[in-house]
Order: C-alpha cells, then structure tokens, then sequence
C-alpha cells in the first residue's frame, strides 16, 4: 500500500486537501476521483465514491505530489470527465463491504456451476460486487473468445442485478487472487506490481538458474516476473567477465572458461590437457587475456 510514498521519509507527509486522489478497490484496481468537498484525506482511508449508477466503497491510496506524476499518462480530456468522492465512510458502511465481501465466495461457487452445466470452455476466477449491489462483475479466464450471452441471463435472473462478465489473464488471475510466494512474501502482482512486462527464459539463462519449469515459474503458471528484476545487473556485471569457452594461454597450458561467478569475482577453468578445474580471480583472468 505504502511502496510508492517515497514522499514518507522527507518528514513532509501531511494531509492533503487535493482535487484528485486515486482510490483502490478489490484485486488492485484502482482509478481518479476528484474531491469536490476538499476532504481531508489520507492514505488508507474508507471512502464512498461514485460508480455506475450508483456508489462504490474504496480505499484512499494515493494523495498528494505523487498524484501529479501518475496523472502524467492521463490525458487531459479524461481528467474532466473523473468521478467524485461521496464522503468518508462510517462503521455501517464498513459493515455492509464486509457483508458483500463475505457474498462473493457463494457467487462464485453459484456461477461456475452454471458455466459446469451449459459447457462453456471458461474458468470463473472472482466476482466484485458495487457497494450498493447494483452490478456485479465476474472475472473469469479463457483460451478464446466465449459467448457467454446465456450465461449472464441466468445470472442476472438468479442475482437480481446487473451482471457483467470480464475476460482476463492468467497472470491478473493471480494478481486478483493473490498468495505466497516461494519467496515467502506476497505475490508482487497482488501488492505492489503495476504492470505486466514479457519474461523470457533468456533472463533465466543470464543469470545461470537452472531451467526448471516448475522453480521458474508464479503461481500464474508463467515464469515468475521476479525474474526481470536483477536482470539488468547480471548484465552488467558479466560485460566485466570473458565470455563462457573463451581460452586462455597460460604458462601452465591452455585453459578454456567454463563457469563464472559474478558475486565472488571468480572463473571456473578447465585446462584442455589434464581436465583438471581451477578457480581463478577475475583480475587474474583479465591479465591473462592482456597478455594473450
């Protein structure tokens, strides 16, 4: 929640009474809204928002001077048109979220039944309801295009309200869900994440992990987007180092580099006559190749 306020440790946070506040909602969605009656909000705090035809509970996320950097890649004519904050909520507010909350695991459960009995080729993943139980949105994941017009009739006759259903990825699957994972902390997708970039078993490769399919990859069933993260100074690091094959001319006989250690500044040769393995330095090896 609090990863982006680089604002907290400059010992100028406060709160701020700003015109746009960004709010998040259930699985990480989060949108602008503009705060008409100059509230006094600060991150973390239980609000009542516009939606479609209706009202909506969300969490004050973001406030303040880092709003002016997220609303760079908003347009300016999307700005206008941004919906407003109601008011702060209140303990019965509270308690009917929870209440829808505690709903939505039945809904589910209701709506993969119903997708069980007409076979159709897709996988509910989640279900939010609008605050005020107006429309309700069912999340669920696919390998291609599903018509799905039979389904949301029965949906609406058993619910009672607007239902739309929204196709998704097997990654914002996850990131809706959320987990553990084998790092032992909250799925990055779930908590901080913005934004899904490829990953590629080359990243896998640069960094000698061994490539096993099921160490590699999230609970996403993808490889693991952790594996981007230090990319960039493996890559630097090994420029530094001989590429893995290259020989060495050595008073000893001719060594070829079979490994590299980028943390401890050590390469792994094997001399070509003996076969016999030798770590050296790296500064060791770069004065070899000098001299070669």
């Amino acid at each position: 929640m609090h990863v982006y306020d680089w604002l907290a440790d400059m010992g100028i946070e406060q709160p701020v009474e700003e015109e746009i506040v960004e709010i998040i909602f259930k699985g990480g969605r989060k949108s602008f809204f503009r705060n008409p009656g100059r509230l006094e909000l600060h991150a973390g705090d239980y609000v009542i928002v516009e939606a479609d035809r209706g009202i909506d509970f969300g969490t004050v996320h973001l406030t303040g001077e880092l709003i002016n950097l997220r609303l760079r890649s908003v347009p300016d004519e999307e700005r206008t048109g941004l919906p407003r904050i109601v008011r702060l909520s209140g303990l019965t507010d509270l308690e009917d979220w929870k209440r829808n909350r505690g709903k939505e695991g039945e809904a589910v459960q209701i709506a993969r039944g119903m997708v069980e009995r007409l076979k159709l080729p897709m996988k509910i993943a989640d279900v939010e309801w609008q605050f005020d139980r107006k429309r309700a949105t069912f999340f669920f994941t696919s390998d291609r295009r599903v018509d799905f017009r039979k389904l949301v009739r029965e949906l609406a006759g058993k619910f009672r309200t607007r239902i739309e259903l929204r196709q998704i990825g097997v990654r914002d699957e996850a990131a809706r869900l959320g987990g553990i994972g084998s790092c032992g902390r909250e799925l990055c997708c779930s908590t901080w994440l913005e934004e899904f970039r490829p990953v590629t078993t080359q990243a896998a490769k640069v960094q000698d992990l061994p490539l096993n399919p099921v160490r590699l990859s999230g609970q996403c069933g993808r490889l693991k987007c952790c594996l981007n993260y230090e990319l960039d100074q493996y890559m630097e690091a090994l420029n530094t180092f001989p590429k893995i094959g290259v020989v060495l001319a050595m008073s000893t006989g001719s060594a070829r580099v079979r490994k590299v250690d980028i943390f401890r500044d050590e390469v792994l040769v094997e001399f070509e006559s003996s076969g016999q393995l030798e770590s050296l330095s790296l500064e060791t090896v770069n004065e070899i190749l000098g001299r070669n």
